[in-house]
């Protein structure tokens, strides 16, 4: 694969209408929010799993694309495949003291689990793996405009148990947005993705295939909870060199995204204006409307 030679942020906007994106479980589950700005908020974890998960529903946890953080994975077992696949013996929570093999642990892990080159991990459990700092980087994503979760409640028609036939249902609640236009923004680091000796060796096909995930996971995730939540643009900003060609925060101005003046109160994708502002580029940065 080819290594991953530029510098790249990007703009991602996703939605959802009548669903939680992202439970707090300090707060009984509801909608994550900014208390002070009532913003809506979603978190890096939650969109790393959706990447996660779409990259081995594709691949099928093959490498080299297999998950690391996956469902119920035991960590030290996973570790210890890479000093078996190297004819290496394990000693509690440190890596060989030779520099060379103790690298050539971490190359492996790098080299087989799609998200250890993408994200980074640090693997010193009690079978140490050593750790790396991941080339790509998600912010917390944060609604455009304000949102105010309501709360439903909902009965369950059926019982556990039959002495508790004659009682009455037993209620719950469930909070929604009734809609919210989500903002994130991504950073990739061509310095820290190298080949497999310097960085973590993310390549251009790995590249590719982050973007594809964000277009495509929320089709494979819908839940109760989240069935209609939507990848709704992705913005590339593309620079010709490793350590980049203008600052990222002034390319993520350039695209801006706002209410309609005629809508009040908005309920879909279409009562937003998305403008890209791609005049006058920074020399050595294009831009990509992938979605």
């Amino acid at each position: 694969m080819t290594a991953l030679t530029n510098r790249y942020e990007f703009v991602f906007l996703f939605d959802i209408r009548n669903g939680n994106p992202n439970g707090d479980p300090d707060n009984g589950n509801m909608p994550r929010i900014d208390t002070d700005t009532e913003h809506g908020l979603v978190t890096d974890v939650a969109l790393k799993r959706k990447i996660r998960n779409y990259v081995d529903l594709k691949h099928g946890g093959e490498p080299p694309h297999a998950i690391y953080m996956r469902e119920k994975a035991i960590l030290n077992a996973t570790h210890g495949e890479a000093y078996a696949a190297l004819g290496l013996k394990p000693e509690s929570k440190k890596l060989p003291k030779d520099e060379a093999k103790a690298r050539e642990i971490t190359r492996w892990m790098c080299q087989n689990f799609y998200d250890i080159r993408t994200f980074g991990a640090v693997m010193t459990t009690d079978v140490n793996a050593g750790q790396v700092r991941g080339p790509v980087q998600l912010s917390f994503s944060e609604t455009v405009d304000p949102i105010l979760p309501q709360e439903i409640t909902i009965t369950r028609s059926s019982v556990t148990n039959e002495k508790d036939a004659a009682k009455e249902r037993t209620m719950g609640r469930k909070y929604i947005v009734p809609y919210g236009l989500y903002r994130c923004h991504g950073f990739v680091s061509a310095s820290l993705a190298g080949d497999a000796t310097k960085g973590t060796g993310f390549s251009e096909e790995d590249l590719a295939l982050l973007f594809e995930a964000l277009t495509n996971m929320f089709e494979h995730d819908r839940s109760a909870a989240r069935m209609e939540m939507n990848a709704q643009r992705l913005i590339v900003f593309r620079h010709d060199s490793a350590l980049g060609n203008a600052p990222a925060q002034a390319l993520f101005k350039r695209v801006a995204v706002a209410r309609r003046d005629d809508v009040k109160v908005p309920r879909r994708f279409e009562d937003y204006d998305v403008a890209v502002d791609t005049a006058n580029l920074p020399t050595g940065v294009e831009i990509r409307e992938l979605f």
